[in-house]
């Protein structure tokens, strides 16, 4: 490190700015955590530091890291310029998760996390944790897959690592990120969230596709279905195949409280080869 050792305050704090002032230009890649929120069992007598149910699927709450992000992406800028930026720890809140981090409800903050990350030009996001807590992938007594797993599992099958900008509207209300479709040279994949929990909003699309929503019949429940059929594990914990349905070019209807993957093999986008 240079600079000689790093004076820590009095009080005992320790700020960002600081440790980058004492190091600088050292590192290949600025990382930082994202936790928008505190679990209810650690915002105690501080509620506003806290999250509740009710706003899991607000643009408020989704839009969270935004913010966050904007904060880091200019220490990165003043210290670390044009250095690449991971978010290397992350889940619904801080201090174990809520417990609905656990269910279907979380999963759109999951996914919308990841896109509009994705966006912003952050190249890695690493999840904390896969079988502990509310927050794990898995549930840490059986091992059993959560909803948050699923939409991973659909995440690194659909989703490429070139983010494109989507050639299709939405009705207000959704969601739309794109991203060249994996391992399919010219293809694209659309990422439709539907965050309205009673209507259901209208995607067109110019191109036909395989089509995979989520939906789940409880939203705080632990069950997810793709395509109307629920996701689990099969004999010998072997993972199901993920297969989607037609879709054909021209309207698509996303149901209330749905998360939507559109993979369009045959978009030839000329960024996705």
């Amino acid at each position: 490190m240079e600079g000689g050792a790093v004076p820590i305050p009095l009080n005992g704090e320790l700020k960002s700015e600081k440790l980058l002032e004492a190091t600088g230009p050292a590192y290949d890649i600025f990382s930082y955590h994202l936790y928008a929120a505190l679990s209810k069992r650690c915002a105690g007598t501080m509620p506003a530091l806290g999250t509740t149910p009710a706003a899991a699927l607000s643009e408020e709450w989704l839009s969270r890291p935004d913010a966050i992000h904007a904060y880091y992406a200019s220490l990165r800028d003043r210290s670390e310029p044009g250095k690449p930026m991971w978010l290397t720890e992350t889940a619904d809140t801080g201090c174990g998760g809520n417990p609905w981090a656990a269910t279907y409800l979380d999963t759109f903050r999951y996914l919308d996390q990841h896109a509009r990350l994705a966006q912003k030009g952050v190249q890695v996001i690493a999840h904390n944790t896969l079988a502990a807590s509310d927050y794990g992938l898995l549930d840490e007594s059986t091992l059993e897959p959560r909803p948050n797993y699923w939409g991973t599992f659909l995440w690194h099958k659909l989703m490429g690592t070139t983010v494109l900008k989507p050639d299709a509207s939405a009705s207000a209300g959704a969601h739309l990120y794109a991203h060249c479709l994996s391992d399919v040279p010219g293809g694209v994949t659309l990422l439709a969230i539907n965050t309205d929990r009673t209507a259901s909003k209208t995607l067109i699309v110019s191109a036909a596709s395989q089509r995979y929503t989520l939906t789940a019949p409880d939203l705080e429940g632990t069950r997810v279905d793709l395509n109307g059929k629920e996701l689990k594990l099969g004999p010998g914990d072997s993972l199901p195949k993920l297969n989607g349905v037609r879709a054909a070019s021209g309207p698509i209807t996303l149901a209330p409280a749905s998360i939507t993957f559109l993979a369009i093999r045959d978009a030839h986008n000329a960024a996705c080869h």
